[in-house]
């Protein structure tokens, strides 16, 4: 049986490629700024977006943006103009968007069953017009990650060292947070709201296992963010699982994978300063 006989299985391979790239790409981003549970806290807000829609029904995914954009631009301002840390604002958005999806699925009277195929995914029941969606809003987000790369790494990296190059870090900061609102949301059909961090941060440190450096960092988790997309997709249907669950899976299974390398790395890293070392005399003479 080829699963490429089926349409609906064409749909949701198209989707979990074009989320493999788009993920792991602002992904890179978050964790240069050790904010690995943002996805998650956009995801509760997305919740409160997917909840509104339903209330109100309207298409989920137009308004998951907006509400979870939103949102994300609220927090990343408090931090900016010190009003919140990063931890008071990320538990703003777990508890207060978890419980308003919750609250506004129940006022719509489905309760929160509803809400069960965005907050876990169903990949398999992509339709023509979320393929479409995913794919504009992922040329989005990949144009501004790789055009912009060089600004976003020195304001993630460095913020300080930023400003001094001239950098409007403020801007750049904000870019980040709406480029992962957007991403957060269109991966909701993909791996789920509660599981879409996973396909952000992990193929990420992945990568800094394996290479070194920035650019290759960030091509290397993109590549790793297809391979367990696609690979999960494909999986799932011969399997009879969960999309999204076996793509984090694989995930976290290639990162395991990845950490001898970077053990392997290390080790060679210490002798080659050893050896360095060892063969310069003291007086720094040859």
């Amino acid at each position: 049986m080829n699963l490429l006989d089926f349409a609906f299985m064409q749909r949701a391979l198209i989707t979990a490629l074009l989320t493999g790239l788009m993920a792991p790409a602002i992904g890179t981003y978050i964790v240069q700024r050790r904010l690995s549970l943002l996805g998650d806290g956009l995801g509760h807000v997305a919740i409160a977006g997917v909840g509104l829609a339903v209330m109100t029904n309207t298409a989920p995914l137009p308004v998951a943006i907006v509400v979870c954009t939103a949102g994300a631009i609220a927090v990343e301002l408090l931090r900016q103009f010190g009003k919140a840390t990063g931890d008071v604002g990320l538990a703003i958005l777990f508890y207060g968007g978890l419980a308003a999806g919750v609250l506004m699925a129940g006022v719509a009277g489905q309760g929160a069953a509803a809400l069960s195929q965005y907050l876990f995914g169903s990949l398999t029941t992509v339709s023509t017009s979320d393929v479409w969606w995913v794919a504009i809003l992922s040329a989005v987000v990949l144009l501004a990650a790789l055009g912009l790369a060089p600004q976003l790494f020195a304001v993630s990296t460095d913020e300080e060292y930023a400003k001094v190059l001239g950098l409007r870090t403020r801007a750049y900061n904000l870019l980040i947070v709406v480029l992962a609102a957007i991403t957060v949301t269109v991966s909701m059909r993909t791996v789920g709201l509660l599981l879409v961090s996973a396909l952000m941060v992990v193929p990420a440190a992945a990568a800094g296992n394996l290479v070194r450096g920035f650019t290759a960092g960030l091509l290397t988790a993109m590549g790793l963010g297809v391979l367990t997309a696609v690979g999960g997709t494909v999986g799932s249907f011969y399997f009879d699982t969960a999309p999204g669950a076996l793509i984090v899976m694989l995930a976290i299974a290639v990162f395991a994978l990845s950490w001898p390398v970077s053990a392997l790395k290390a080790r060679h890293g210490r002798g080659a300063d050893a050896h360095a070392h060892d063969a310069v005399p003291v007086g720094g003479s040859a």
